[in-house]
């Protein structure tokens, strides 16, 4: 990779849609070059997708929680259990495992407090093997 394809990445991130063209222009290339090294960039699979954001209120998702989860056991396959059924949640929009404490980080997100409440009591803590759950609101989304 040199500093023109890290120019398109750039460009990519702030804005995925911009077509070829526009492009092109900011990079300083002509438009059948910069569409060669976008296809090339996907097809090394530095680009790995594109996608649509959507307002999270409008989608009935508004509320979000940033949840830390420590397990009860350290063994693999109880890892790779919580794994597979927390991360069929719908709720459930990010799932890490992290080194050291927590076991995992997961941000949930609902569309009130009351529905996460519903989703706490009724689906995350009835999984097996939770030794404990802490549930972080956001203040103030800065970044």
């Amino acid at each position: 990779m040199d500093e023109i394809d890290r120019a398109i990445l750039d460009e990519l991130r702030r804005d995925g849609r911009i077509p070829n063209v526009d492009l092109a222009d900011r990079v300083g290339l002509t438009p059948a070059p910069c569409l060669r090294r976008v296809r090339r960039l996907e097809d090394d699979g530095v680009i790995i997708g594109y996608r649509t954001e959507i307002d999270p209120a409008v989608d009935g998702r508004g509320f979000e929680v940033l949840v830390n989860i420590d397990l009860v056991s350290k063994h693999r396959d109880d890892f790779l259990a919580f794994e597979e059924e927390v991360s069929a949640f719908d709720e459930v929009v990010e799932l890490r495992r992290m080194f050291g404490l927590p076991d995992y980080f997961v941000r949930v997100a609902t569309r009130d407090l009351e529905s996460y409440e519903a989703f706490v009591v009724d689906r995350l803590a009835r999984t097996p093997g939770l030794a404990r759950i802490d549930s972080h609101l956001t203040l103030k989304k800065i970044k």
